[in-house]
């Protein structure tokens, strides 16, 4: 126990949050191993510790989307130019981020191909292959891939070159099945997985036309306060009308054999929900990792062990707990000081720490520490099993609630653009969206300001930006 306190006195080894967020973010990336910059500007390395977080949102969010009834496939690295040129306002909006080859095998290609910034247009190509008549509808396809999109402000898992992500494409008979896809994505598949997976409360509403996604006709969005009063977009869900069923021919035969036109979805989450975990649940200590999400639940450190007597006993609470249905990980690396496993531990943020020493077990009992708060608990071996269960509930409940009333302290209903740009300094304004009119949205632009994105009165995702009565959830945004 003395080496744990000794290890708490020493100096912070994170910069303080309050002192300098984006070098604190830094610090958890570096500190916690979680990731590395790649050796081309722009690009990341994911550290295994990371890595295993991102495969549990990969298992998370793709059996969700499994169960909405999409099915995964996999499609090219590498685009035609001309498949993007095909339609016009999507190439229009990714052009400044593509990466074009234009030479292959020493020689010059004869038509240069991107580097999938999304797969909208190959998807789309393949989609009018495929689909032939309205027994073929709705066809509902995801792929679990890596785009690229060249970043000129890299910063790691929020904007990278290339990132890790999902991207989900359905085509629909109607305007109505379409519509209704692209928002039950958005709500049971995005929004179910981020509040009570990443504990993440998160705001859902739509885009206004200057920040829907290129070639949409709507676009859903869901945003999340990060621990600085800024957004984060963590998901969105795209209604892309007919545009890109007319520039690819997506048709089928209806039940009367005449020829229509497809309504088609897109939709992702990336890698960036890795900087919304960091930023959203982090604090001066390091990574904070929600126990429904984190690769490893309850880490059983070896305080000291003479004989061997206390890694034994310690592997047995690791079989208890893994019986118990707790992801646990054994620590009994006796030759690197205790102080500084339990804060290496600590950065990582895994949400229950067990300490065994001799002196525990002789007492039959062990050491409790929760990540999410101060303090050490003494725990009777024999009640283990039980009360870690519990505590991983708590703690995801409690990031939550935290993270909640964060948000809730830091959002401002305010009736003017002066008022938002004041409110968005620290945090959310919710103006209403008809004060916006008249140049209200490049009044924000000019401060730094954007419309993350247009709410009912009553907090819900509104059809359209037509609705009336609608209000614009503002803030400063990663």
């Amino acid at each position: 126990m003395a080496a744990a306190k000794q290890g708490r006195q020493k100096a912070p080894v994170l910069t303080p949050r309050d002192e300098d967020f984006p070098r604190w973010y830094q610090d958890v990336l570096n500190k916690a191993e979680l990731a590395d910059n790649g050796p081309v500007r722009g690009t990341m390395v994911i550290r295994p510790y990371a890595y295993a977080i991102w495969e549990r949102m990969v298992d998370e969010v793709d059996a969700r989307i499994k169960a909405a009834g999409a099915e995964n496939a996999y499609f090219p690295l590498f685009i035609p130019e001309s498949y993007l040129q095909r339609e016009a306002e999507h190439v229009e909006g990714f052009s400044p981020e593509l990466a074009v080859v234009t030479i292959g095998g020493g020689k010059e290609l004869e038509e240069p191909v991107v580097v999938r910034p999304t797969s909208e247009t190959v998807i789309g190509e393949f989609m009018a292959k495929w689909i032939q008549s309205y027994r073929d509808l709705p066809l509902l396809l995801n792929q679990w891939a890596n785009v690229v999109r060249w970043e000129l402000r890299p910063r790691t898992f929020l904007r990278t070159s290339e990132f890790l992500w999902q991207e989900g494409h359905t085509a629909h008979a109607t305007e109505d099945d379409a519509r209704d896809y692209a928002r039950y994505i958005l709500s049971d598949v995005y929004k179910d997985f981020m509040v009570e997976v990443l504990a993440i409360p998160v705001i859902t509403g739509v885009k206004i036309p200057e920040e829907r996604f290129a070639g949409a006709t709507n676009t859903l969005t869901c945003e999340a306060m990060m621990g600085d009063g800024k957004a984060l977009q963590m998901g969105t869900s795209h209604e892309l009308g007919q545009n890109f069923a007319r520039a690819f021919d997506i048709d089928y035969l209806d039940e009367s054999g005449t020829q229509q036109l497809c309504w088609t979805t897109s939709w992702g989450t990336s890698t960036r929900m890795m900087g919304g975990l960091i930023m959203a649940h982090g604090d001066d200590d390091g990574l904070r990792v929600p126990p429904r999400l984190a690769a490893v639940q309850a880490v059983v450190l070896v305080v000291r062990d003479e004989d061997g007597g206390v890694a034994d006993a310690a592997r047995d609470l690791i079989g208890q707990l893994t019986a118990a249905g707790v992801r646990a990980k054994l620590d009994d690396r006796v030759s690197t000081p205790f102080g500084r496993r339990a804060t290496d531990w600590e950065l990582k943020g895994v949400p229950v720490r067990i300490e065994v020493g001799p002196r525990d077990l002789a007492e039959g009992q062990v050491v409790v520490v929760r990540r999410d708060q101060p303090g050490k608990v003494p725990v009777p071996i024999a009640e283990l099993p039980t009360r870690v269960p519990e505590l991983l509930t708590s703690i995801q409940q409690d990031l939550h609630d935290q993270a909640l009333a964060l948000r809730e302290s830091r959002t401002v209903d305010v009736a003017t653009v002066a008022e938002a740009v004041e409110a968005a300094a620290t945090g959310f304004a919710r103006i209403p969206w008809a004060a916006l009119a008249d140049g209200g949205v490049a009044t924000l632009a000019a401060d730094a300001v954007t419309v993350r994105c247009l709410v009912t009165a009553d907090g819900g995702v509104p059809r359209s930006v037509d609705d009336p009565d609608l209000v614009a959830v503002v803030a400063r945004a990663y």
